[in-house]
């Protein structure tokens, strides 16, 4: 991580953010895609489907084509569920950063730069549901530039910035597909503490689970 520096926000990294966003959140659709094909309601949906028209036209292509067709529109189910995420963050506090996290003493917004360019991002604020907590949000970081520690890095921050404004812990959520930052997480020393499904329709019908994460700083052990 030679090269790489973890620093405040600026103005001029908005839109060097919302891509590194965008594409991070973008590379789950496959992933989540998968999630759906392996509940059971979907296998018994389209193993049904096939049987029915199998039965009634006596025919392997009407039954493969229905499956196909009803896979196609899964997926784009899927896309749906993360534009929709997507659009409404960018909307939101990703539309204007420095309002939303630079403003309060006990919120921040820090990105990873490499050679001029921003490579990552996290942010932290007070936490709604976890009174005495600052939540770690927007963690992500460019694909070119993954496995050079950069990610660490960037928990380490959030961790110093509450320990130093006297939070006992951070909490975060990530979702059941991103499998690679629960390694992270759980590297790092947090400790999942919940699992719950959005309660949105498109989320029920797929089982998208959240998982809730807590670091408590007084016992934080893994900082390397």
């Amino acid at each position: 991580m030679a090269d790489i520096e973890i620093r405040k926000y600026q103005a001029d990294d908005a839109e060097g953010v919302k891509e590194i966003f965008t594409l991070g959140m973008s590379e789950h659709v496959p992933s989540s895609f998968m999630h759906l094909l392996k509940q059971p309601p979907t296998q018994m949906v389209l193993m049904c489907l096939f049987c029915a028209l199998m039965t009634s036209s006596k025919s392997f292509l009407l039954p493969i084509l229905a499956v196909t067709l009803v896979m196609a529109a899964a997926r784009q189910l899927v896309v749906y569920m993360f534009n929709r995420y997507i659009d409404t963050s960018l909307k939101k506090d990703l539309n204007d950063i420095g309002e939303t996290y630079l403003k309060q003493k006990d919120s921040c917004f820090w990105v990873a730069e490499s050679e001029g360019r921003v490579v990552g991002s996290v942010a932290c604020l007070p936490a709604e549901n976890a009174p005495g907590c600052l939540e770690l949000k927007r963690m992500s970081v460019r694909r070119s530039h993954r496995g050079m520690g950069i990610a660490k890095a960037l928990c380490r921050t959030v961790a110093d910035f509450t320990r130093d404004r006297g939070y006992a812990a951070v909490v975060l959520y990530t979702s059941v597909v991103q499998t690679d930052a629960q390694k992270l997480y759980e590297h790092m020393g947090f400790e999942k503490i919940r699992e719950f499904v959005i309660p949105e329709l498109a989320a029920k019908l797929t089982n998208f689970t959240l998982f809730e994460y807590r670091l408590d700083l007084q016992r934080d052990g893994k900082r390397d």
